[in-house]
């Protein structure tokens, strides 16, 4: 059992946690609770190691994984309670952390719809981001310089097992990365409604960061800027909702081709 945080296994992922760095030297990242441990496991990431509490390992589905991540030869250890939270980043620990290799998706040849994240600073948005594009469909999101660092333990953890299936890339061209696609910026004062845009394939829909929206550069590369019609008297909408909106319209209007 590890009882002291002075544990190399301990002190390596307290520097994932904490450490971008960190996360690229070990090509690495913590992660905490089955939900996360499964979608890893699905998408063939297979732990290089895990820490649990006994009081997990004696519920059923932990003495299941605890017998699945046996029989890969994953090196599982018990770690004391009070121990635990040194290597969680949540308030109420869910017993099981893991150490897995960075995802790796690769990136598709085909993107109808791309999605680039413009300068989004806050993890729990990147990740709720990342989280609605998965389920919308989407086959590619692109990060320029400025955005939050996807792996951020907050991101992943907002994600909920969105990172091990997403195409997710860097880039600092946004002029390379965008050519061939139709641009539309997404802004609460945009020239045309998000519904009298055209989707049609290839399109990319750009989103700017909480404070400021899209960068200049985002702005000089795009076709038509986009706003949703609020019929209501609010001024704005959070970007996590305000993505998943035209997200899941866009994804719509190329299925049914009705852009």
């Amino acid at each position: 059992m590890i009882t002291s945080t002075s544990n190399p296994k301990v002190k390596l992922i307290r520097k994932l946690l904490g450490q971008r760095k960190a996360r690229l030297r070990e090509g690495a990242l913590s992660i905490e609770g089955p939900r996360l441990l499964e979608e890893a496991w699905k998408a063939g990431s297979m732990p290089r190691f895990c820490l649990y509490t006994d009081e997990w390992a004696c519920t059923p589905a932990g003495n299941r994984w605890l017998e699945r991540l046996k029989a890969e030869d994953v090196a599982c250890q018990e770690i004391a309670p009070n121990i635990l939270p040194e290597v969680t980043d949540t308030v109420s620990a869910q017993g099981v952390v893991a150490v897995v290799p960075m995802p790796r998706v690769p990136w598709p040849d085909d993107i109808p719809l791309l999605l680039m994240l413009d300068r989004v600073q806050d993890p729990g948005n990147l990740g709720a981001i990342l989280r609605t594009a998965y389920a919308a469909g989407i086959r590619g999101v692109m990060l320029t310089p400025g955005t939050v660092d996807p792996y951020n333990p907050k991101a992943v953890r907002a994600g909920m097992g969105a990172h091990f299936h997403l195409p997710i890339r860097l880039v600092d061209d946004l002029r390379e990365a965008l050519r061939g696609y139709r641009v539309y910026v997404s802004d609460v004062l945009g020239e045309i409604p998000c519904w009298e845009a055209d989707w049609n394939p290839p399109v990319a829909l750009v989103v700017g960061g909480e404070a400021h929206g899209a960068s200049g550069t985002a702005r000089s590369l795009a076709n038509a800027t986009v706003h949703i019609p609020m019929p209501g008297h609010a001024e704005s909408l959070n970007v996590v909702v305000a993505s998943g909106i035209l997200l899941f319209l866009a994804a719509h209007a190329q299925e049914t081709g009705t852009s």
